[in-house]
């Protein structure tokens, strides 16, 4: 027997929600979305390195909820075309057996590397299962550029490749969730048919990220206590500048009591060991477990985001929402128009600056360092900002409606 709220939705649907990457507020919708009755199960990859959320199962989850991790044979070959293009492909089809296997009335896809997802497309669609694309960043747009830098006229015949796959992606798809308006334009150029798509900004787990002490176990064991910290946090890729970081570092370098601590892997982390490792105001760090994230961000004055120019059209970098849980102020050197800027600015919870400008990001960081009261006021705009915003009953309802409308287009 089907269970109906006042609103008309079914309590009780199956649904599969895949995010490839595990990152926090994905999970957070699928216990949400189990929490209310539906049989959920969250599928992730281990296999590739970035931060992650809760992915494990806990005597508070609801008896609906099953997470799943679906591992490739070997890491994930990021920045490696060759073998990345290999992983994707079995990427896409483990995952799409998988779900061949469990039949769930819809699937929500969320952070698919392109191949993957066109090899996951294409079994669920055979196999006649909906499918709502999630749509995290405009990933044809970032492989074109990249493509271009390094190979121009290849560069371009792979772009158009790419492109060409994500349209068909997103044109065959039941439903299309997007995370800024900004991207509205691009979807409308590939034909994309706008009643079926739904502008969802993202947000961060309000509950999993309380504002904790500035001196707590973290900051200790990283002799933190004392000194004036600047936190980035997270992924730091090709559409990352690192050496902002640096130049924030060497202009703390006199100081002796303020550093910037680097939480990340990948290519800008080993660029940075290799460029800037001498400086002794610059602290490298992995990927830190999640359960430590509200210590080590509160262990910070200032919380840094990056983002390119160039990368503006097709990416919002969503630590800036984890960051606003924190209650501390933000660096941030991003396009001004970007959603993540548009937030912060109007927000009033940081400074944020060109990315082109390496003075004006030292210059910021300089204000911030010498007036604490401004720091204080723009945490407490951050946090209120996340209060306000993230709601997690609301966000999981405007899901509930989106599979709903996935379900009926059969």
């Amino acid at each position: 027997m089907y269970h109906h709220d006042m609103a008309g939705f079914r309590r009780d649907r199956s649904i599969a929600v895949h995010d490839y990457s595990g990152h926090p507020f994905q999970v957070q919708l699928s216990r949400e979305l189990a929490r209310r009755g539906h049989r959920v199960v969250h599928y992730h990859c281990p296999s590739f390195s970035t931060p992650k959320g809760n992915l494990e199962v806990t005597a508070e989850d609801p008896a609906t909820l099953r997470i799943e991790a679906v591992r490739l044979r070997r890491p994930f070959a990021k920045y490696s075309g060759l073998k990345r293009f290999v992983q994707e492909i079995e990427y896409g089809w483990r995952l799409g057996r998988r779900l061949r296997r469990a039949r769930p009335e819809v699937v929500l896809s969320s952070n698919t590397p392109l191949l993957a997802a066109g090899v996951l497309q294409a079994i669920l669609l055979l196999s006649r299962i909906p499918v709502v694309f999630w749509q995290q960043d405009v990933y044809s747009v970032a492989m074109a550029n990249h493509a271009i830098e390094r190979l121009p006229r290849l560069g371009r015949l792979v772009g158009a490749v790419f492109t060409r796959l994500e349209k068909a992606l997103l044109t065959s798809s039941r439903q299309v969730v997007t995370i800024s308006a900004d991207f509205l334009d691009i979807l409308g150029s590939w034909g994309v048919d706008p009643t079926r798509v739904h502008v969802v900004e993202n947000w961060a787990p309000l509950d999993e990220l309380p504002v904790r002490p500035r001196t707590n176990p973290w900051s200790a064991r990283h002799d933190l206590d004392g000194r004036t910290v600047f936190l980035y946090s997270g992924t730091l890729g090709l559409k990352h500048d690192p050496s902002l970081l640096v130049s924030l570092a060497e202009s703390l370098e006199e100081r002796g009591d303020a550093c910037v601590v680097v939480a990340s892997e990948g290519f800008g982390a080993e660029w940075l060991r290799a460029n800037a490792g001498h400086l002794s105001s610059l602290r490298l760090l992995g990927f830190q477990p999640y359960e430590d994230l509200p210590d080590m961000m509160a262990s910070a004055d200032v919380l840094v985001a990056l983002l390119e120019s160039g990368a503006s059209c097709y990416s919002v970098p969503s630590k800036v929402l984890t960051y606003h849980c924190a209650g501390r102020a933000l660096l941030a050197a991003l396009p001004d128009e970007n959603l993540a800027a548009r937030i912060i600015e109007g927000q009033g919870s940081g400074l944020v600056v060109s990315p082109e400008s390496h003075e004006a990001f030292v210059a910021a960081g300089r204000k911030l360092v010498e007036n604490a009261e401004l720091c204080a006021s723009m945490g407490v705009a951050a946090r209120d900002y996340a209060r306000e915003t993230f709601d997690i009953g609301t966000i999981a309802g405007r899901f509930e409606e989106i599979v709903r409308r996935a379900v009926a287009a059969r």
